[in-house]
């Protein structure tokens, strides 16, 4: 039977590979990437040189598709709907790729960003494509450094606090209001800069808040910015529309911190 390694590769940094990944690597025969255009080039470069770094020459195929565009204009009820149409399209690419180009005993992978098991779409579009029935294999989990873990690590904090819940969202969500219960808050996947909606006083105490926000965390181009966040927010937004429009995309990640008695 095929098999598939999920495999993930860190934030960006080529020493985030653990061993399990490299032993993983190693064991593969066939790679299969997802290109998002020449805008991300750059992405697929790093992948490749991952490869290049740690699997021996001529032991490997490396195959590439384009990854199917999601409409990112739907908002609301529409939202979820968009994605649900967009991972069906990424089965369809799986499902073509592991048939056509992986023999009925080969073993091929898929390079994740961070962690395999952190708002990426890999595992659930494998499971669509098991549940239609045309193609058949058997795939397993290496986990990986994830973007939220090499964020506080750059940063040296901690993700949460003593006897305190820490809590992961989106960017959707932390526009829709600040999370009840928490002082820690990790925020992903935010397009639109939900940070800013707390960098007023609006009620919600903007002095009380700390952010530790990073952009292409583990690369060369890694930015980090630190601080209150009524006096970090217009740093962060200045440098992150410089840097979309230099590179054309950008991938960060922050961690919003209420001020407690304590501190």
């Amino acid at each position: 039977m095929r098999r598939i390694h999920v495999i993930g590769i860190g934030a960006g940094d080529p020493d985030q590979l653990t061993l399990q990944a490299v032993k993983a690597l190693r064991d593969t025969e066939v790679f299969f990437l997802l290109d998002k255009g020449e805008v991300k080039a750059d992405l697929t470069r790093l992948r490749r040189d991952m490869l290049d770094a740690h699997v021996p020459e001529g032991t490997y195929r490396v195959v590439e598709a384009r990854d199917p565009e999601r409409d990112r204009s739907a908002g609301g009820a529409a939202y979820s709907p968009a994605v649900g149409d967009w991972r069906s399209a990424r089965a369809d690419v799986y499902e073509r790729l592991i048939a056509e180009e992986l023999g009925e005993d080969g073993t091929g992978a898929f390079l994740v960003w961070g962690d395999p098991a952190l708002y990426d779409s890999t595992l659930a579009v494998l499971e669509e494509v098991l549940r239609r029935g045309a193609v058949a294999f058997a795939y397993d989990v290496v986990p990986g450094i994830s973007s939220v873990s090499a964020l506080v690590a750059r940063h040296r904090t901690g993700l949460n606090r003593v006897g305190r819940p820490v809590q992961i969202t989106t960017g959707r969500r932390l526009a829709e209001g600040f999370p009840e219960g928490v002082d820690d808050v990790v925020v992903m996947l935010d397009a639109h800069q939900a940070f800013r909606r707390y960098a007023v006083q609006d009620g919600e105490g903007a002095e009380d808040l700390d952010i530790y926000w990073g952009a292409y965390i583990g690369t060369p181009d890694e930015i980090l910015v630190s601080g209150p966040l009524a006096e970090a927010a217009p740093r962060i937004e200045r440098l992150r529309a410089e840097a979309r429009e230099r590179k054309g995309w950008i991938m960060d990640t922050y961690l919003l911190r209420r001020r407690t008695p304590e501190q």
